[in-house]
């Protein structure tokens, strides 16, 4: 007779049918422990042996914070759908699974014998039901990995169509899988000998259904399948804990770590190099140069391809992919960094201590120089990476060994740098001429008239490009005509140094922006506009390091609050479809993602679309990293790409916020033989036609199309 659910005494014997089992339990489990320990013990010592010094415990509140929203929560590894279901899975699964393992030994080794007892009645009930829940949930994201892994096999998940497929990827899936199997085969078992004493065991409805398969099976039978599968599930429980440091399995370890040593400095900023005068080199050639925070960032890679998945060089055929240079790296450290142990440990046993030969030269030959010139520094690998692994910091320091170190650069990096060090801007137009466009304006330099709310720094492309003139033009005036009281250094104005410093040239950067800064602090500067992403996030985030501390303002987040307060009104019908181009330097890296639209989308006629790739995810225009100077000649042209992607949208208008991407947007609308349809403006030169006070000069030619 089926006794009624909710008596009370509805449970389970935790050690059902291996009553003697527990001692040896205890001592396998020990020796998984042990090995555990040993293989993180190594590692440690790996992770120790090389790598300079850097603080990342600063801000301990800070830290736990991202620990417990990126390795406990999972928000960055949730940002895409299909993956982040399916570690989820995987991870908030395994993770209620030992909690209520754990629960389970507590009960039978203290409160049970204390006289209390928890896992009793309807307690009893929910708890059966979410564990088994919760295995199957594991089960699906297993199989939804292998889905993924071995058949889907998108892309991202190998390099250039060859899947990167290895057999510890194989052997993790099978021993998560084996546990939660042989769990429920175990839980099955149990319930076919027992289910004339425990009916409520339906609650348990995944290891109820799997009883039905063992109906008719003698007692004894099920009951010898029932310690088999016992061990079984042990001997992979234990495996799997021992198998943890030597596996795929060690970034449950290594990338919640990363999470909590998450740089806090400002997004993309790059450490400056402090001592030109003493140091023998620059910058990193050697894997011992690397932080050990920057060593330990290639533990963390699980090789998920996130940062590979939106990398515009490798997107358009180049050999860059930053998954593979992480790997790279990974494979070269976990080659040299054991003969790095072993010599620390003969020094101090004594031996003078021998720093290891390299092989081969990291720099040139495990990264090729192709891969190293590729990338743009536009941050989609940093910004998606669900591992906190900070890639662009590590190409910057390998181009500063290979441009002040070794003097090897593109040749035409070499006339772009001259250009800078003799007139102060790329282009080698003569620096007397920077405030040319001003001349018929009215606007005064500080020299002139220092009592000024905004020093507009214009930068070099709203200085000398003619076609960056007219966006200068365009928002001097919209500033005139909004009452803006504002002034601009002329002659006295350098160039940023963004791209000197991103394309390796640090000693450089460093002469121009300090220029800047005598100058700016000289007249007390406090606030700045710029029009350029690449000057504002050189001003915000790196001049400081030199004594530059300004309030510094994009000219997207200027127009957007002199709309919003009412100080320029825009009365004249733009009637064009208008697709945003998100900067880098201005999105990722500064997170100004909402302003450039609320001033389009207060255009009247305006119909903003959007691109495929927009927001944290938009594709890059290819001019960041000191590529704006250098020849594109492998693969498709990264501004191409882009224009293709602003065609599919059905734009006519490619708005953008910055010098470089009009540029190449530009570029892109002559390369695809689409002049006649469709045209690229500045969201300054957009603003300045609504506001319709005067014929202007911004964008004249453009006019009918915009």
């Amino acid at each position: 007779m089926v006794q009624p659910i909710g008596i009370g005494n509805e449970g389970r014997e935790v050690f059902w049918n291996a009553e003697h089992f527990e001692p040896f339990l205890f001592l396998f489990t020990g020796v998984a422990l042990l090995i555990l320990a040993y293989g993180l013990y190594r590692r440690w010592q790996m992770w120790k042996a090389l790598g300079k010094p850097e603080l990342r415990m600063d801000n301990m509140g800070e830290r736990v914070k991202l620990l417990l929203r990126n390795a406990l929560l999972q928000v960055k590894t949730s940002a895409d759908a299909y993956p982040g279901i399916m570690h989820g899975l995987i991870f908030f699964g395994f993770f209620v699974l030992i909690f209520g393992a754990a629960f389970d030994a507590t009960e039978f080794h203290i409160t049970e014998p204390l006289g209390v007892a928890f896992l009793r009645g309807n307690f009893y009930l929910g708890f059966s039901f979410l564990m088994d829940l919760f295995g199957l949930a594991v089960l699906v994201g297993v199989l939804m990995a292998a889905d993924r892994r071995y058949l889907s096999k998108p892309d991202r998940l190998g390099y250039k169509g060859v899947p990167d497929n290895r057999p510890d990827d194989a052997i993790v899936l099978l021993l998560i899988g084996g546990i939660i199997v042989t769990g429920f085969i175990i839980e099955a078992l149990r319930i076919s000998v027992t289910i004339d004493e425990t009916p409520w065991e339906y609650w348990s409805f995944a290891g109820w259904t799997l009883s039905h398969l063992f109906t008719g099976i003698e007692t004894d039978s099920a009951k010898a399948a029932h310690k088999f599968f016992w061990w079984l599930h042990t001997f992979i429980a234990l495996g799997f804990i021992a198998y943890i440091p030597f596996s795929r399995l060690l970034h449950i370890v290594t990338t919640s770590a990363n999470h909590f040593f998450t740089d806090l400095k400002p997004t993309g900023t790059i450490e400056p190099i402090r001592d030109f005068e003493n140091a023998e080199t620059f910058g990193v050639g050697q894997l011992e140069e690397f932080t050990w925070k920057q060593l330990f960032d290639l533990d963390a890679c699980t090789r998920c391809g996130r940062c590979q998945d939106g990398c515009p060089a490798y997107l358009t055929g180049k050999p860059l992919s930053p998954k593979k240079l992480v790997q790279d790296l990974k494979t070269y450290w976990e080659q040299r960094a054991p003969a790095f142990v072993e010599a620390q440990k003969a020094a101090a046993a004594g031996s003078e201590l021998q720093v290891p030969e390299a092989e081969k030269a990291m720099v040139g030959e495990v990264i090729d120089l192709h891969e190293l010139w590729a990338c743009t520094n536009c941050m989609y690998c940093m910004e998606n990476c669900s591992a906190a692994i900070e890639h662009v910091p590590k190409i910057v320091n390998m181009r500063q060994y290979k441009v002040l170190t070794e003097a090897d650069f593109a040749p035409e990096l070499q006339l772009t740098y001259r250009n800078m060090e003799n007139n102060s801007n790329p282009w080698g137009v003569g620096a007397h001429l920077r405030a040319d466009w001003a001349k018929d304006l009215g606007v005064k330099t500080l020299a002139e008239d220092p009592d000024v709310e905004y020093l507009f720094y214009v930068g070099c492309a709203g200085s000398f490009d003619d076609r960056g003139k007219k966006v200068t033009i365009a928002f001097a005036k919209i500033l005139q005509a909004a009452g803006v009281k504002f002034g601009i250094l002329g002659t006295e104005e350098c160039c940023c140094g963004d791209s000197a410093m991103r394309g390796g040239n640090e000693y450089l950067y460093q002469t121009l922006a300090q220029m800047n800064i005598e100058a700016m602090n000289g007249y007390g500067v406090k606030k700045i506009i710029a029009t350029c992403p690449h000057g504002y996030n050189a001003l915000k985030k790196d001049y400081p390091h030199f004594g530059g501390n300004f309030e510094v303002y994009h000219h997207a987040e200027i127009l957007a609050d002199l709309l919003a307060k009412g100080k320029i009104a825009l009365k004249k019908p733009l009637a064009s479809t208008v697709t945003y181009h998100d900067s880098c330097f201005l999105g990722r890296y500064n997170k100004i993602y909402d302003q450039p639209r609320k001033v389009l989308n207060a255009v009247p006629g305006l119909r903003l679309t959007e691109m495929e790739r927009n927001l944290a995810k938009s594709f890059c225009c290819g001019a960041g990293g000191g590529r704006m100077w250098m020849e594109e000649d492998i693969g498709e042209r990264i501004n191409d790409a882009r224009t293709d992607q602003a065609i599919a949208a059905g734009a006519e208008t490619i708005a953008v916020a910055c010098p470089f991407c009009l540029t190449m947007m530009s570029d892109g609308i002559k390369d695809r033989q689409k002049e006649e349809t469709m045209v690229s403006l500045d969201i300054a030169e957009i603003v300045w036609k609504a506001m319709d006070l005067e014929p202007s000069k911004a964008g004249t030619e453009t006019e009918e199309t915009a």
